[in-house]
């Protein structure tokens, strides 16, 4: 084989320096592949109580590990020669038009994960065209995430809606939200009580953070998470005045266990936009939904956090979209993780899905610019699922895509 010395000008192309970055968190976040990347930053930058609050579940975390090991016993069923040169990813949900089939989730303390908090989620939907949803538990006020992510501007909010047992505080706040301009009201009707949450009692969770010589410890390789906890505003809900015991304790005292399909009939009532319930776990309770007359309704078991060894949402999907799909709309939320999940949910007939943990790892991980490397993250993994199955538009979605390969099937 004839050899010779390479010349200069073969050599330039192959040797292209990558230009640094200085940023420190644009290097973190740009390595960031997938969401799980994303919470190993955030479990690195966050302290524990705050990370475990946002990562952990009720009791053995069963029906969490679950809903995530039902996403992975996906098989996917491609489609070849098919022109895919250009994907849509964008369809019509709950009368307006979403450029993406997800949203972000309604998360209660948020601010707690990192100073940002709703701010950046809200912003980082607005850009993206996606809604965002503020929980009841927000520590952002209604009209301060109206401001931020403006109708004016094409922006879409949600306000999640937890009965409580003052009716009127409850309707003050649905009142407030329909005069900010947000378009759906998520009522959540999976939270009669707190459920047990064995980490936030380990950690003592209370809000503002209780201080001890463990919590101390902790903190001491996270000084810039309490640089911003303790150098903005101080946290506080926007539909609470002060709480100063614990997560469970709030949650008990505040929620209303004697709530009924005749009080949401009233709800729904009462607000002039559209009315989704999130928090359904059954086909009957879907049909009778939809027969109360919702817009939509959530498949949900609030990410595992209330009943441990819940029905997985993703397994009830299918038998509910044939059961009511033609009637409302049938979103889900609970253990996705990935794009992949996103379009495993849309192709057994989901409309729309949400992101909650999700969402919180990037904020964790980076602030406003960490929430968009979720959206990021997950835009792409949609876009190039999509393709290899060989759709261009989510309505091509169907569940030939899918087989659920079950490890759990009933006796």
């Amino acid at each position: 084989m004839k050899r010779q010395l390479p010349k200069r000008r073969d050599l330039a192309p192959l040797l292209t320096f990558k230009k640094p970055t200085l940023s420190p968190k644009e290097r973190r976040l740009a390595a960031a592949l997938t969401i799980d990347d994303l919470r190993r930053i955030a479990k690195r930058r966050t302290p524990k109580a705050a990370f475990d609050y946002t990562d952990g579940a009720a009791d053995g975390e069963v029906s969490l590990a679950r809903a995530r090991e039902a996403f992975g016993d996906v098989q996917f069923n491609p489609a070849i020669l098919r022109d895919v040169s250009h994907v849509d990813t964008s369809r019509e949900v709950l009368g307006g038009r979403v450029a993406l089939p997800f949203g972000i989730a309604p998360t209660g303390f948020t601010r707690m994960m990192q100073a940002e908090g709703e701010i950046a989620g809200a912003t980082a939907a607005r850009d993206a065209g996606i809604p965002f949803s503020l929980s009841t538990m927000g520590t952002t006020s209604i009209e301060d995430v109206a401001a931020a992510n403006p109708v004016s501007g094409g922006g879409r909010n949600w306000f999640q809606l937890y009965m409580w047992k003052d009716r009127d505080r409850s309707m003050a706040l649905v009142d407030r939200a329909a005069k900010a301009g947000f378009d759906t009201l998520l009522v959540t009707v999976d939270v009669p009580v707190a459920g047990a949450r064995l980490r936030d009692v380990r950690n003592g969770m209370t809000i503002p953070p209780t201080l001890t010589p463990r919590t101390v410890a902790n903190a001491i390789p996270r000084p810039a998470w309490w640089l911003n906890f303790l150098t903005t505003e101080p946290l506080a809900f926007a539909s609470l005045d002060s709480w100063s015991g614990t997560v469970a304790d709030l949650l008990d005292t505040m929620f209303d266990p004697t709530v009924t399909y005749e009080d949401l009939a009233w709800i729904r009532d009462q607000w002039p936009g559209k009315v989704s319930v999130k928090g359904v776990q059954s086909v009957a309770d879907a049909r009778r939904l939809a027969d109360v007359g919702v817009d939509a309704i959530v498949l949900s078991n609030h990410g595992g956090r209330q009943l441990d060894r819940a029905p997985v949402p993703f397994h009830l999907l299918p038998e509910v979209v044939r059961e009511v799909g033609n009637d409302l709309e049938v979103h889900l939320d609970t253990g996705i993780m990935s794009g992949q999940d996103i379009v495993a949910a849309l192709a057994h007939g989901a409309r729309f899905t949400l992101i909650g943990r999700a969402y919180l790892y990037g904020l964790m991980a980076g602030g406003r610019d960490g929430v968009d490397r979720t959206i990021e993250i997950l835009q792409g993994q949609v876009e190039r699922t999509m393709r290899l199955l060989g759709v261009s538009t989510l309505d091509e979605l169907e569940p030939g895509h899918v087989t659920q390969l079950r490890r759990l099937a009933p006796m």
